[in-house]
């Protein structure tokens, strides 16, 4: 396999002032991408602002030899979106390559949910991944390359306590995701998604020690470039990642059933074995309750034991 170069290319990395976000822009910065660290500076909850993370990125990625610069602007809004893809095409006259990486968390139970928490979530998972990506989209069409790597998660794909908002909104990344890989295919853009699984402000207070010292965001990094690479063709495709861990995630279809008549419901209740049974071959498994079951898999590929 040929060394991956990304000298030349321009990429836009949101969230990037700390965790896998600043992970991301490093190991694309030591590639050869110029990058545009772009972070609110916020909470974890998305409260408060500031420069510093961002600026601090910026200088890592420097003092490495690389070329950056950084950026403020919220994801959550479409000006926003614009801001940072026009500090790429600001500084670097480009842009070849958007990660989608900015998020916060406003965990509840679905009962004590309100409208607020539930619409700030979206506002900076989804509508970010659509504001950023929206403004570099004519850029990428127009010179015929991109790519789009884009943040899920495995609360979206399975499912979370206390996460529905999040989920919901992680879910939307999905379904955009695939549907970009379709509209970007005949102009050579690719759009790729991952669920990853890392020690992060996101994650610190609900793992064990044990699995925080094996999911480091720097184990995540290394797919995010491949998928960022010309040598990646992939797209439309999710990727659970998490402690050098990685396994692609399908969604799944039963053979399931035909009627050749308007059924009764009694007639669907009868078929039901049948249109719900999904074959599983190949090491191929079904994960049907959480985001556990999908660390579970990481932890039992990983041979990590707790005491």
């Amino acid at each position: 396999m040929a060394q991956v170069d990304l000298g030349g290319r321009v990429a836009v990395v949101t969230g990037a002032g700390g965790g896998l976000g600043r992970s991301h822009a490093l190991l694309l910065a030591s590639r050869g991408a110029k990058v545009v660290v772009n972070d609110l500076g916020g909470s974890r909850d998305g409260s408060g602002a500031g420069s510093a993370m961002a600026d601090a990125v910026v200088e890592e990625i420097r003092a490495a030899g690389g070329e950056a610069v950084a950026n403020y602007d919220s994801v959550a809004t479409a000006e926003g979106g614009q801001g940072v893809v026009q500090s790429a095409l600001d500084a670097f006259g480009r842009i070849d390559v958007v990660v989608n990486n900015a998020g916060i968390l406003r965990d509840v139970s679905f009962q004590k949910l309100e409208p607020d928490a539930l619409d700030l979530v979206l506002k900076v998972h989804l509508y970010g991944t659509f504001n950023v990506t929206h403004a570099a989209w004519p850029h990428l069409r127009e010179q015929g390359y991109g790519r789009i790597v884009s943040t899920a998660s495995g609360s979206g794909l399975y499912g979370n306590f206390g996460q529905s908002n999040y989920a919901a909104a992680k879910m939307g990344v999905v379904g955009l995701t695939r549907t970009l890989a379709i509209e970007g295919a005949k102009y050579g853009i690719t759009a790729n998604a991952i669920a990853p699984i890392a020690a992060s402000r996101m994650t610190e207070d609900v793992m064990p020690p044990q699995l925080l010292e094996r999911v480091t965001p720097e184990h995540v990094s290394p797919v995010v470039v491949w998928l960022a690479s010309e040598s990646c063709t992939d797209t439309g495709r999710i990727f659970s990642v998490g402690g050098g861990y990685v396994a692609r995630v399908a969604i799944v279809e039963a053979q399931g059933t035909a009627f050749d008549h308007v059924p009764t419901p009694e007639e669907v209740g009868d078929r039901w074995d049948a249109i719900g049974e999904v074959g599983l071959s190949g090491g191929t498994t079904e994960i049907g309750h959480g985001v556990f079951e999908q660390t579970g898999r990481i932890v039992q590929a990983l041979g990590i034991t707790f005491e």
